[in-house]
């Protein structure tokens, strides 16, 4: 298993097996549903703290664990460990509506790339066409077109397939069902009956809901089947009474269900486009789009999308709106690239900022956003903007893509749609890049160079002097072999390659935390600067052996105090890095936070200054 460990590190920090309910995924994350999430919430800094984890979020409905887009290969593993099926659900109540919009977006979110491809794809011909290499009426042109044509005649097949397991549905009873609507007898046909009872006429093909609501009823009717029907008789006749029972209730009921609900979606957006006019909508979006992804609303848009590409052939806000809120999102981050002058910081914003423009925001969203807060600000700024000007023009979006599928705006030849779409990116990516540039720069970056000269002409500026806690080489932070500590979005601070085994705190304070396997310990200074002392790479596996605590949590520490006595030859030995890993949790708070690599590192030498 490619991430056993990762997914055993996970098990172990929300509260062990017998504390997880459930555990699903979207596109970047876990979502747990746990017993005591309070277990999982005293182990937030530990389970931020693993290099593939980009952030945690914690709240009333569920634990979510942020990794990115590898998190569709981590969880079959891990529920392989946990010994759970992916049909499995949280058995404790949740929000109807929240709990609907799950479902929806969790079956969706498999079917993504295939969109993507075909955006993509529409693209590749749009360009092909301006260029004259195919017309539009050319066989080549028809064939690959029909891709497009493919994916969404065939919607319900698509779900039935992603939605299946979801739904507790057997998924070849499922797609026969979604394969039966689609039929010529029975798609779009007048004039139906059943059982002597008119049928309403609906179109199954492009749309979703119905066969949604069919297999949520097939998996409830197969609750049933396994109870009742005796096991020597359910491999023939459990297959027969599932589709012979849901065909026809999704024909009277789920099929007209599913029209209200498509043509209420379209009312309700043309309500709102109507009442407060398509630019504003598609403006407050692209502002928005960050804070839902951080509640895990991001999926929400999808439906709405469909029914708008199901009913007009475009869609001319959302799919505008995310596309213009991404590259907002990496403007804002590229201008905090630009801004600072910490290495590390250069680092981490140089990498969101990429990310972001590749379509994948998550690693901003929580590892800057929802820690500096302003970046928030500019993405409304620039994004809201781009959102604006895209509005006002009516630019419309032919095909479910990001950036990389934008020529698929040229749509009809509709050149000036593509123009303005490009028009409206680069008003949210430049706004958002000077948004960011001017509006937020940590105190730290701003007032570095002058810190340092006052430092150095012994200020009368207020310090707090951080020790060495361990005898050793230091090396900068960026030299650690842990991603979560050099990048520095933990915090400022140094590495140590020890030569003694008696870790010491190198302040006057308070034990604030103690993992419980001895690996790692957290001082707060008198003045209340957070020191976390993290000890060796990785060596949470090591369960605590080789480690010995030689206070508790909360016991009162002097400067040199003796806090930790590792046996580093066994922990090297055990194929572990010894490094030992000091960071300023709370850096932000502070004008500067400076490093020590120069001098000696006695004990009571000042290792890291930090500038009040």
């Amino acid at each position: 298993m490619k991430y056993e460990k990762l997914c055993k590190q996970i098990i172990e920090l929300v509260g062990g097996k017998e504390n997880i309910e459930a555990v699903v995924h979207c596109m970047t994350r876990l979502r747990f549903t746990l017993k005591d999430q309070e277990l999982a919430n005293a182990n937030k800094d530990a389970l931020k703290a693993i290099p593939e984890v980009i952030d945690v979020v914690s709240n009333k409905v569920s634990f979510q664990i942020i990794i990115g887009t590898e998190v569709n290969q981590i969880h079959p593993e891990l529920l392989a460990l946990l010994g759970m099926k992916e049909s499995e659900e949280p058995k404790v109540k949740k929000n109807i509506f929240k709990a609907i919009l799950d479902v929806m977006s969790e079956s969706i979110s498999p079917i993504i790339p295939a969109m993507m491809a075909v955006g993509l794809m529409a693209g590749v011909l749009a360009i092909f066409v301006a260029a004259g290499v195919l017309k539009d009426t050319s066989p080549t042109y028809i064939i690959f077109n029909s891709i497009k044509d493919g994916l969404f005649y065939f919607l319900p097949i698509f779900m039935a397939v992603s939605a299946s397991k979801r739904l507790g549905a057997p998924m070849y009873l499922g797609i026969l069902l979604a394969g039966t609507l689609l039929t010529t007898s029975l798609n779009g046909v007048e004039g139906l009956s059943l059982f002597g009872l008119p049928l309403q006429t609906i179109t199954y093909s492009n749309t979703f809901i119905p066969i949604l609501l069919g297999l949520w009823f097939m998996g409830r009717v197969n609750q049933v089947l396994v109870k009742i029907i005796p096991k020597s008789l359910e491999y023939f006749f459990s297959p027969l009474l599932l589709i012979a029972i849901t065909l026809p209730v999704t024909l009277f009921l789920f099929g007209p269900i599913g029209t209200w609900i498509s043509d209420g979606l379209t009312i309700g957006v043309e309500f709102l486009t109507g009442t407060f006019g398509t630019w504003i909508v598609l403006a407050l979006y692209a502002a928005c789009q960050p804070l839902l992804i951080m509640m895990g609303a991001g999926n929400f848009i999808v439906p709405l999308v469909l029914a708008a590409f199901a009913s007009q052939g475009y869609e001319e806000i959302f799919i505008p709106a995310f596309i213009i809120s991404d590259l907002a999102v990496s403007g804002a981050m590229l201008g905090y690239f630009l801004r600072a002058k910490n290495k590390e910081q250069k680092q981490f914003f140089g990498s969101v900022a990429f990310s972001a423009f590749m379509g994948i925001t998550e690693p901003a969203v929580f590892g800057a956003f929802v820690k500096y807060r302003r970046p928030f600000i500019a993405v409304m700024i620039g994004g809201g903007l781009g959102g604006l000007f895209a509005g006002l023009m009516h630019v419309k979006a032919y095909a479910m893509t990001n950036l990389f599928g934008l020529v698929s705006f040229i749509g009809n030849k509709d050149y000036n749609n593509f123009y303005f779409m490009i028009g409206a990116l680069v008003i949210g990516f430049v706004v958002s890049l000077v948004a960011g540039y001017l509006l937020w720069l940590p105190k730290n970056e701003i007032e570095a160079e002058t810190v340092i000269d006052q430092v150095e002409s012994k200020s009368t500026l207020n310090t707090v002097p951080i020790a060495t806690p361990v005898s050793g080489e230091v090396k900068s932070l960026t030299e650690v072999k842990d991603d979560a500590f050099s990048s520095g979005a933990l915090g400022t601070g140094v590495g140590i390659v020890p030569t003694d085994n008696l870790i010491k705190s190198p302040i006057k304070g308070k034990v604030a935390s103690l993992f419980p396997t001895n690996h790692a310990i957290g001082v707060v200074s008198e003045e209340g600067v957070e020191v976390l002392i993290h000890i060796g790479i990785d060596t949470v596996d090591l369960k605590g052996q080789y480690f010995e605590a030689l206070v508790e949590q909360g016991a009162e520490v002097d400067l040199g105090s003796p806090l930790i006595e590792v046996d580093f030859e066994q922990v090297k030995a055990a194929g572990y890095d010894p490094t030992v890993i000091m960071i300023i949790t709370n850096t932000q708070d502070y004008l500067e936070v400076l490093p020590n690599l120069d001098e000696d590192n006695s004990l009571n030498n000042d290792l890291i200054t930090v500038i009040m």
